[in-house]
């Protein structure tokens, strides 16, 4: 048996998922529609008796829970205050409750940049640990200047930043995501392809405008095997080259970087990620609710680890060194 803490297990608060869809048909984010796939809206919602079950089947000892896309950066600025806030003093709440159980993710006003950084420094002294972001703010990139007070307080307090897929934006949707059926059409836009693209894309563009040279401090956290960029790390390093920067996207990659499995129990993956960097920088996690592996396909893909210090690593203590567990 090993001891197994899964980093991207998600929840959702009612308010916030209300707030969401309550904006102008236009600007409702449609990866919503994912929350309600199946029973997954139930399992969302259930920090309780039914979660703790889940968790007991497949022999997962600890989630680090995170608060569902889009999380609130589909809203307004001051409503985005508000409802970050509220997400965090819950989940801190249930984090209280039951600290071997759980562990949380902040979630962050990015519309509100000031509001963000001061609302980091209060969900770590709420006892969280990371936060949860996402690669545009409306039609702001990540990258932009304007959120470089929040990198400078996750380098200062050590906090881990995951930066978690996004569904394109509309532009963009219209142009490469639109003509199949509509089913088709988000998922393509979404757990098929655009969300991972989105995601690698935004990673990249960080260390391109140089915020891993400016906040060489700064970690982040790809999920899904890192997005694309861990397949692709040589050619990309063309970026660094061409924007002059200090060190290679694979040094990026490599010194910057940890990579989740996100329920892709593949060991293909595996062996690709452990061929580009190294066994303290991967991450159990199931993705809960949208996979749900069983403790027979974990145990298996547990089997595929190089050694048992591998093992160990990437189960826990790769988690508990980097959330400060």
């Amino acid at each position: 048996m090993v001891k197994l803490i899964g980093i991207e297990e998600h929840w959702t608060l009612g308010r916030v998922d209300e707030a969401l869809r309550a904006l102008p048909p236009t600007d409702v984010d449609e990866s919503l529609a994912l929350n309600e796939h199946g029973d997954s809206a139930g399992r969302l919602a259930d920090l309780g008796a039914g979660r703790a079950a889940v968790m007991a089947a497949q022999g997962v000892d600890m989630q680090i829970l995170s608060l569902a896309p889009p999380g609130t950066q589909g809203l307004r600025a001051a409503d985005a205050v508000a409802m970050s806030r509220d997400a965090n003093d819950a989940v801190a709440a249930v984090v209280r409750d039951h600290p071997t159980r759980f562990g949380a993710m902040a979630t962050l006003p990015l519309a509100d940049p000031a509001a963000a950084a001061a609302e980091l420094e209060c969900a770590v002294g709420l006892g969280l640990a990371g936060v949860m972001v996402y690669g545009r703010v409306g039609d702001v990139l990540l990258d932009d200047p304007r959120f470089d007070d929040v990198w400078a307080v996750a380098e200062r307090m050590r906090q881990p930043v995951f930066i978690h897929p996004q569904i394109p934006a509309e532009t963009v949707r219209g142009a490469v995501y639109r003509g199949l059926d509509a089913s088709a059409d988000l998922a393509l836009a979404t757990y098929a392809w655009g969300w991972h693209l989105e995601a690698g894309t935004a990673a990249l563009r960080l260390m391109a405008r140089g915020v891993l040279d400016r906040y060489p401090g700064l970690r982040l956290v790809l999920g899904h095997w890192g997005e694309l960029l861990l397949f692709w790390h040589q050619r990309a390093n063309g970026i660094a080259r061409a924007a002059q920067l200090e060190r290679s996207v694979t040094e990026y990659l490599q010194q910057n970087v940890w990579i989740t499995a996100s329920g892709m129990l593949d060991p293909a993956m595996l062996a690709h990620a452990l061929s580009v960097t190294t066994s303290d920088r991967i991450l159990f996690s199931t993705d809960y609710p949208f996979q749900q592996p069983t403790a027979a396909q974990i145990d298996e893909f547990l089997t595929h680890l190089p050694d048992d210090e591998a093992r160990e690593a990437f189960a826990h203590a790769n988690a508990e060194a980097l959330f400060g567990l």
